[in-house]
C-alpha cells in the first residue's frame, strides 16, 4: 500500500484529494493547521510547514512513499501581499527539501493558472489561446508570483539530483461538489452566480474545474511520474469554458485584449487546455458545469 501525504488535506482542493486517493487504495496522511481532513485519512496532524523543523518532523515521523503538496494562502488578496508571498514560497521550499531528504519518492506540487497573468492592473493579452504549459508566465500579484516561485522550487530540485521524482500541476478554478449544489466557491459567489455575470468569472478567463476530477489527475500522475521527465508542469481543467455562450463572443466583451486570440476559440472550447496531461498521462476530465449544477 503507498503511503501518501496530503498537506493542506482539508481545503476546498485537498478534501476531495483525501477522500480520492483513499478510494484508490493510498494509506492517506492528512496535513493541516486547521481541522476538516475527511475521515478517509489514516492519521491527521496539525502542522506548520513554513517551520522547517515541523517539516522535516512530519516526514521522518510518517516516512511517506509520496507527498501531494496542496497547503498555500489559497486566494488572490485574501491576505497581506507579505504574508502570502512568504508563506506559500516557504511552505513550497521546506516541503521539497524535507521531502527529498528523507528520500520521499515522488512530490507534487500544486500551483496555479494565474501565473500567466490575466487580471493585471497593467493590462495583459495572451500570446495565444487557448493558453497551454509553453505560454509566457507572467505574475503580477504577490499570490500569483508565489506560485510561480513554488514552480521553481519544485523545479530546482528536479534538476538537483535528488531521487525524488517531482512534478506540479495548475489546476484550474476548484470548484468542490458542495458548490455545484449551491455552496459559496472560493471567490464567494455560487457557480449560478459566475455563469449568470460574466464579469465575475471572466476574470479569470472562465476556467474551472471539478475537485474530484483534479483529484483523478493527481491519483494517475503518481502513478506515471516514475515515467515522466523529472519537473514536469501541467494544466488542469475542464473540457469546457465556465461560461453559457462561447468564449469567441465572452471573452473579449469582459477583456477587450483577447479579442484577436479569442477567435481561435471554437464552441464551448475553454481559455486553456489540459491536452499535455491527456497526452503524457491519459487524463481527460469527467465533469462539466452542464452535467453537475444542480438547478433544483
Amino acid at each position: 500500500m503507498t503511503r501518501t501525504l496530503v498537506t493542506g488535506s482539508a481545503g476546498r482542493l485537498g478534501r476531495s484529494v483525501v477522500v480520492s486517493l483513499a478510494q484508490a487504495g493510498h494509506e492517506v496522511i492528512g496535513i493541516d493547521a486547521v481541522p476538516g481532513t475527511p475521515a478517509e485519512a489514516a492519521v491527521t496532524l496539525p502542522a506548520d510547514l513554513t517551520n522547517l523543523g515541523e517539516a522535516y518532523d512530519v516526514m521522518a515521523r510518517f516516512r511517506p512513499d509520496a507527498v501531494i503538496h496542496l497547503a498555500a494562502i489559497a486566494t488572490p488578496f485574501s491576505r497581506t501581499d507579505g504574508l502570502t508571498f512568504r508563506t506559500n514560497t516557504q511552505l513550497a521550499f521546506n516541503v521539497c527539501q524535507a521531502a527529498s531528504n528523507t528520500g520521499v519518492g515522488k512530490v507534487v506540487v500544486a500551483s496555479s493558472p494565474t501565473v500567466i497573468g490575466y487580471g493585471s492592473p497593467g493590462g495583459w493579452a495572451p500570446s495565444y489561446l487557448p493558453i497551454d504549459e509553453e505560454h509566457p508566465v507572467a505574475p503580477s500579484n504577490a499570490y500569483s508570483l508565489s506560485k510561480l516561485v513554488a514552480e521553481q522550487t519544485m523545479a530546482a530540485f528536479a534538476r538537483g539530483g535528488s531521487e525524488t521524482r517531482f512534478a506540479a500541476v495548475r489546476p484550474c478554478f476548484v470548484v468542490a461538489p458542495e458548490d455545484w449544489a449551491g455552496a459559496p466557491t472560493q471567490s464567494g459567489h455560487t457557480i449560478a452566480e459566475r455563469l449568470d455575470r460574466p464579469d465575475i468569472a471572466g476574470v479569470s478567463l472562465f476556467n474551472y474545474l471539478d475537485a474530484r476530477d483534479a483529484s483523478d489527475l493527481i491519483a494517475v500522475l503518481l502513478d506515471r511520474l516514475p515515467d515522466l521527465p523529472n519537473g514536469e508542469v501541467f494544466f488542469a481543467g475542464a473540457a469546457d469554458a465556465l461560461a453559457r455562450e462561447p468564449l469567441a463572443e465572452v471573452l473579449p466583451a469582459v477583456i477587450p485584449s483577447t479579442t484577436a486570440a479569442a477567435a481561435n476559440l471554437t464552441g464551448t472550447a475553454p481559455a486553456f487546455t489540459s491536452a499535455k496531461a491527456g497526452r503524457m498521462l491519459g487524463w481527460t476530465p469527467k465533469r462539466s458545469w452542464r452535467t453537475e449544477l444542480e438547478t433544483g
